[in-house]
């Protein structure tokens, strides 16, 4: 064979920027793209949202794109609920360690946001003030969804398989009897509000201060065993795509999940989120602020999200969540391809802060500092404990087990457990 016959059959050269654009391209259409919507209305004006659809985990690097949705529900004021807004996701994000993969990223999220919720809550409660804020807090990053949320405020995922998933747990006095006890046994008491002649009406509370709640983020005046902990769920759903309903007690206290979700069925974002807020008002009238977020996570080769079609009775098992694994590796791995399957990747509620944050966060130990893990402060071993250490300092062949605290973060632990006095009652 000649010289020019071998030419011949070679494949052409490509330059290496249109390979690498072809790499880009591909990665681009395998992500999903979002479409959103909003829509509020004002009762008492305490309501907040934030929606930031670009943000990047590497400054710089498109490819390193995630997004950001929440909704703050503030209470007795507004201030909780606009310093969360400002605050919580800078927060968040500076505990996870830099230069980290997308797999190690994900997997240090759901610990960060717990860090990022306490750090937000101490910030704000040094400032002196009284109000609070429920939160739910969606990150979204390819077809990982992590959900983070203190109070009653709720998220909700609609596959396209037509089965209807909360994200969120409500913190509800009245409805959930794991917090009523953990709230008692911190030392607050729970009781329903006592009118003229003794008689009890309305919710359940917790008291001092009346809060309905037991997680939240600010309330200094009711007592540090309501909590800023997050409950924290994440999913991996299908490539068919999803959307997701976020909103206020204002819908959910007239709409259940399956209504919302219902309702706004094959409408784009936009008019979904506007028809929520309408058929919430409808049931119940405006008794309080309600806001509404529609977020729809659409495959890349389809210009809107495609119609859900109706659920079979013999198709439930199939569309119900997977089994959770910790394994965050060998579950990113897998192709989830059968529509509507919705994959459980992390789900913890505690209200322990040790429990949460675990023995193996990241510390920074160059030059004998280490970091607190919830305030990210550089601190020597002197200056504070850390939370598997107990009262005293560990045995010399392991005097930081754990993630480190600084003293004022470990007050801070310690006060949720109900082991010291909460803050004192801040008057006008």
């Amino acid at each position: 064979m000649s010289r020019a016959e071998v030419s011949r059959m070679r494949p052409p050269l490509v330059p290496l920027g249109t390979l690498i654009g072809r790499e880009l391209r591909n990665e681009k259409l395998e992500k999903p793209f979002l479409k959103y919507g909003q829509a509020a209305l004002a009762k008492k004006g305490e309501d907040y949202f934030l929606i930031k659809p670009d943000c990047l985990r590497v400054p710089g690097n498109p490819s390193t794109s995630f997004s950001v949705f929440a909704i703050f529900d503030g209470h007795n004021g507004i201030s909780a609920a606009i310093f969360a807004k400002e605050n919580l996701l800078d927060n968040v994000l500076s505990a996870i360690p830099q230069e980290s993969s997308r797999e190690e990223w994900l997997q240090a999220l759901p610990r960060a946001l717990v860090a990022g919720f306490v750090k937000t809550d101490i910030e704000f409660q040094q400032k002196g003030e009284t109000s609070g804020t429920t939160v739910t807090f969606v990150v979204i990053d390819d077809w990982t969804i992590t959900v983070a949320s203190v109070g009653d405020s709720r998220c909700i995922l609609d596959t396209q398989g037509g089965v209807v998933s909360l994200l969120t747990v409500d913190h509800r006095l009245e409805e959930n009897v794991e917090e009523r006890e953990r709230v008692t046994a911190s030392g607050g008491e729970v009781g329903r509000l006592n009118v003229y002649g003794g008689n009890e009406v309305g919710p359940l509370r917790c008291w001092p201060g009346g809060l309905c709640l037991s997680r939240s983020i600010g309330d200094t005046d009711v007592g540090e065993f309501i909590v800023p902990i997050p409950h924290v769920k994440q999913v991996k759903i299908s490539n068919a795509g999803g959307r997701l309903i976020i909103a206020s007690d204002g819908i959910w206290d007239a709409l259940s999940s399956d209504m919302a979700a219902k309702s706004c069925r094959g409408l784009p974002a936009e008019l979904a989120a506007k028809l929520v807020v309408k058929e919430a008002l409808r049931s119940r009238g405006l008794k309080d602020d309600t806001t509404c977020l529609v977020v729809d996570i659409i495959p890349c080769d389809q210009p809107v999200l495609p119609p859900t079609p109706r659920k079979k009775q013999n198709m439930l098992r199939s569309l119900l969540f997977g089994k959770k694994s910790q394994s965050f590796t060998n579950k990113s791995t897998n192709k989830l391809s059968a529509v509507g399957v919705v994959e459980e990747l992390f789900e913890e509620g505690s209200a322990m802060l040790a429990e949460r944050l675990g023995k193996d966060f990241p510390a920074n130990t160059n030059s004998g500092l280490f970091r607190c893990a919830v305030c990210q402060v550089d601190q020597a071993p002197a200056d504070g404990l850390s939370v598997n250490s107990g009262p005293f300092f560990s045995p010399a062949s392991k005097p930081w087990e754990g993630p480190f605290l600084c003293a004022n973060c470990r007050k801070k632990k310690d006060a949720m457990e109900g082991k010291r006095a909460g803050i004192p009652t801040v008057t006008a």
